[in-house]
């Protein structure tokens, strides 16, 4: 550390107390400390070796990797709600230090995103302009906060040297199959070995010698971690982009924006992680995260057992999934989803003679009432598809499929409450037993079979019914066939309770191949192409046959191209037949290039993908690069990633010792990561199966909205209360505690707290508000609270008037014993807090161990003093930096020991005893903690409170809770 003494610097002000703690004196000691730290290198986390190799001593230490959730770089800037779960870590990342760990804290920035996008359309200002332009900002508040990053660790995704190794990892993904049996992921060189080998067939009755590179790529593309397909996709013309599930809200609409959102089929990149479903499941048990995100990510994947049951169909079969094959018999008709790829194929040109006019929806041809119905059903979300309380709509497509458990033929109908996105789009619509196929079945006079005898007694007449009856704990009836099945073999399930019944029927089912047990998950592959600009380009070119070429690594990062128009084409929000045109396609220049892809060709033309990758592509791996942020040559040093993050005891699958963020990113963000860590550590990249193995979220700081008469937001600032009401402008307004924003005109930056009181009275407000992990109101009129704690702390060590040290040298036994008591139990306290995450009673004790000082008059002593700046220098480092360098120590106190408490101080010396008699209290005792029950009795019988309030009665019963509660009851 340098010698250099930054408080010798500090100004002295004309005040009648010229050095009493104010906020200027606040500005000035933060901005010279924060100084010093960078030009020290204050929070440098040394690596066991490379670039960032540092003090083997405090390599040698524990380790903590604590992480913030990437932060977006908004135009915005930041409100004093960010700062919360930066502000946590950061006390949580100097107490690990003072604790003797080597911390690794730092904070980047996940730039890639639509708000820049939108901007440079509107605009025409290149995105990296506007975000770099953020970014400073954003660099800028965030320094004034104090925050002990390790800068030389800092990176945006938008940087190339950063995307380069996110388009590597997207190669890997690429160049990798599942393999069921081995359950991990593979390189596709061995499944290509397989096939060459003949270890594993080619479909059909060709060898893989036999085969056309484009043949070999289609074959590859249903194995590949990540393969195009054309699929049902969400596509939103109101943005000119396609979206992932989890970017749709629940009433079918974009996330950004509110444009509505069809579903449509286009060619679309994918993650195949449903691959690793079971693994995402498994070792959820193995996190240390809340259950709240635990069950969200379970629902999510939603695992399900049950059956696939195949129905055939003019020589082929269509495929269900069902929880229920017990209740086969009970199947009278299915369903298609309106996008299933099957509809066309099994769509006759006439009706078959007989239809039922209901069923047509008054079209000439199957063929007019499908296109019709699904024009319709491409309007509406998935919720609104399932909405409970609509009425059923679907039409017939012309078609027959037999139930292969008796051979009946059953009508196959499209409707829109089945939806393509889970099981196989199709189902066995069983309406005596599922609510849905019930109302189908009665709005279109289709049978209801009972099969599962009622237990409520409406008996078995369908008819009669007025919903269905769905039920595990009854016996199987009307379920036998006796050869009459599609494959000539009868099952009886007849009397069977429904569990036996279920696995009956499933060995039937795998015996005559008519379908087997089987787990479904409710996760879908992940889309990952976006019709944008703002992206990292695919490292995916593709030739004349339109088969998609990996580019080597050498040709790597593949950057983004200028453009003259950012914008994707977007459409008429309404307009749900239009397909995207993405900014990338009309830079012709970059899109069609000649390239030797050094795969032995020579230079061949190819044709650039002119999709990007979304914006959580640059979050799936950070954590990673936080480690080796350098490395040019990998995607992490093996050494340096074992270090920070391997697998070690308390933490089986490695990762990040502590991750803050909100809960919002329950599913995106951390399912996505999770992914990626799988197939890295699959292909021996990574040593850490899970990215984070602490997750920690942080509440929201919330404040009031007002609202005029028209319910739009005015300004929070210029809001007046009045005899228990709000005016703006003279008219009353309306206030709500709600979320803060710009938008809400609430907000408050965390410049003008600092400005007003410094940046460690600020610190020290959001940690003190409440518990960290629960919301809280914001209230600028309470902050000062804080603000006078520091000066009392200030006034506990400095002369307001002199500017010179207040405190006095004393033999730690000649200090007297309550103050040393309030000391230990302040340290002990502290340290339990601080280890914890509950800042806020960390800060409520070092509030009271302060205020005693205050009290007991006089000097404090310079041993008490030291400790209590140790125990600030967490929360308010700053003021601790200053006070610490006061008392005379050249070194930082970021690196200072923790205090350790005294356990014969931390143990009371006495305790308050209640005594109640009926009930009532009528005495309180000091007693020794230790006290024995009977002792306990006879001090609170002696007492003279208690013999008066006794008045000589008799005693039935004594009743003692040692050392504090005696409970006497009077004869």
């Amino acid at each position: 550390m340098s010698e250099t003494n930054p408080a010798a610097t500090a100004p002295v002000s004309a005040d009648a107390a010229p050095h009493r703690y104010t906020a200027a004196m606040a500005a000035e000691i933060e901005a010279r400390w924060q100084d010093f730290w960078d030009a020290e290198g204050t929070y440098a986390a040394p690596n066991p070796k490379g670039d960032l190799a540092g003090d083997p001593e405090l390599v040698a230490k524990p380790k903590k990797f604590i992480m913030d959730m990437f932060p977006y770089p908004s135009g915005a800037g930041l409100h004093v709600g960010h700062p919360l779960g930066y502000i946590a870590t950061d006390v949580f990342a100097r107490f690990q230090r003072m604790t003797g760990h080597n911390v690794l804290h730092t904070l980047g920035f996940d730039a890639f995103g639509l708000p820049a996008e939108q901007y440079a359309v509107q605009t025409g200002t290149h995105p990296r302009v506007s975000t770099e332009a953020n970014m400073e900002n954003m660099k800028s508040q965030l320094r004034r906060l104090g925050l002990g990053h390790d800068k030389r660790r800092s990176f945006a995704t938008i940087d190339p040297e950063y995307y380069k190794w996110t388009q590597w990892i997207f190669l890997q993904i690429f160049n990798s199959w599942y393999d069921d049996e081995a359950k991990k992921a593979r390189p596709i060189t061995e499944l290509v070995a397989q096939f060459e080998s003949g270890e594993r067939a080619v479909r059909g009755d060709r060898s893989w010698d036999e085969l056309t590179g484009a043949e070999r790529a289609d074959v590859l593309g249903e194995y590949r971690l990540a393969y195009a397909s054309d699929a049902p996709v969400n596509w939103c013309p109101g943005l000119g982009t396609v979206l992932a599930n989890e970017e749709v809200t629940a009433d079918g609409r974009s996330e950004r924006g509110n444009f509505p959102v069809f579903k449509s089929k286009l060619r679309q990149w994918n993650m195949r992680i449903t691959a690793y479903a079971d693994r995402l499941l498994d070792d959820l048990d193995q996190l240390d995260w809340p259950e709240a995100i635990k069950l969200q990510q379970r629902n999510w994947i939603g695992r399900s057992e049950g059956a696939r049951v195949d129905f055939p169909i003019d020589g082929e079969r269509i495929t269900v999934f069902t929880t229920r094959p017990d209740t086969l018999f009970g199947a009278t008709y299915m369903v298609l989803a309106p996008e299933h790829p099957l509809v066309e194929k099994f769509t006759p040109d006439a009706w078959p003679e007989g239809t039922h006019d209901a069923w047509t929806g008054g079209h000439a041809t199957p063929a007019e009432a499908v296109a019709a119905y699904r024009a319709q059903a491409a309007s509406k979300s998935d919720v609104e598809r399932q909405a409970e309380a609509k009425d059923k709509t679907g039409v017939f497509i012309g078609a027959y499929a037999t139930n292969p458990v008796n051979g009946e033929q059953v009508p196959v109908f499209i409707a829109d409450y089945v939806l393509m996105g889970y099981g196989t789009g199709a189902i066995m619509a069983v309406p005596a037993g599922d609510q849905r196929d019930f109302e189908f079945a009665r709005a279109f006079e289709l049978p209801i079979r009972c099969i599962v005898e009622p237990t409520d007694g409406r008996g078995t007449d369908t008819s009669t019914w007025e919903d269905a009856f769905g039920s595990y704990d009854a016996k199987i009836i009307n379920s036998s066939s006796t050869g009459s099945s599609s494959s000539g073999e009868g099952v009886t399930l007849d009397g069977l309770p429904v569990v036996e019944a279920k696995e009956r029927i499933t060995e039937w089912l795998e015996r005559t191949g008519a379908g087997a047990g089987t787990v479904n998950f409710r996760l879908r592959d992940w889309l990952f192409s976006r019709q944008r600009y703002w992206g990292e380009p695919f490292p995916i070119v593709y030739d004349e046959d339109g088969t998609a070429h990996p580019l080597p690594a050498s040709m790597l990062p593949l950057e983004l191209p200028e453009v003259e128009d950012y914008s994707p084409r977007t459409f008429d929000p309404d307009d749900a037949d239009t397909e995207p045109e993405t900014p990338l396609s009309r830079n012709e220049d970059w899109v069609n290039v000649t390239l030797d892809l050094g795969d032995g060709r020579g230079p061949r033309k190819y044709r650039r993908e002119t999709n990007t990758m979304p914006n959580w592509a640059g979050s799936c791996w950070y954590e990673l690069r936080y480690l080796d942020p350098h490395n040019g040559e990998q995607l992490v040093d093996p050494e340096i990633e074992q270090y920070w993050m391997g697998p070690r005891e308390g933490l089986p699958h490695g990762g990040v010792d502590l991750y803050v963020g909100g809960a919002e990113h329950a599913v995106l963000h951390l399912l996505y990561a999770r992914f990626w860590s799988k197939v890295l550590f699959d292909l021996g990249h990574v040593s850490s199966a899970e990215p984070f193995h602490k997750l920690f979220n942080q509440g929201m700081i919330q404040a009031y909205v007002y609202r005029d008469g028209r319910g739009i937001a005015v300004p929070a600032a210029e809001v007046e209360e009045r005899d228990g009401a709000y005016y703006y402008q003279g008219e009353k307004v309306s206030r709500l505690l709600g979320k803060m924003g710009k938008s809400l005109k609430n907000a408050v930056t965390p410049d003008e707290i600092c400005a007003e009181y410094g940046a460690d009275t600020l610190r020290l407000y959001e940690m003190a508000m409440g518990p960290l992990d629960v919301s809280r109101p914001w209230d600028t009129r309470a902050v000062v609270g804080q603000f006078r704690l520091l000066q009392r702390l200030w006034r506990n060590v400095v002369d307001e008037n002199t500017g010179e040290l207040s405190v006095v040298d004393v033999a730690e036994g000649d200090i007297d014993a309550g103050t040393l008591r309030a000391l230990h139990k302040a340290v002990d306290g502290v340290r339990q807090d601080l280890e914890g995450m509950r800042f806020n009673t960390a800060i409520a004790k070092v509030t009271e161990l302060n205020n005693h000082l205050t009290k007991a008059g006089g000097p404090v002593p310079r041993s008490v003093a030291e400790r209590l700046v140790l125990l600030v220098a967490p929360l308010a480092p700053h003021v601790a930096e200053e006070l610490w360098r006061k008392l005379g120590h050249e070194s930082s106190v970021v690196h200072e020991d923790f205090p350790v408490a005294d356990p014969a101080y931390v143990v009371d010396e006495t305790v308050t005893c209640v005594v109640q008699i009926k009930g009532k209290v009528k005495a309180r005792l000091e007693v020794a903690p230790s006290i024995s029950d009977d002792d306990l009795e006879k001090a609170a019988l002696a007492d003279e409170k208690v013999v008066a309030a006794l008045g000589g009665a008799g005693i039935r019963k004594v009743i003692v809770r040692a050392p504090k509660l005696v409970n006497i009851v009077p004869a």
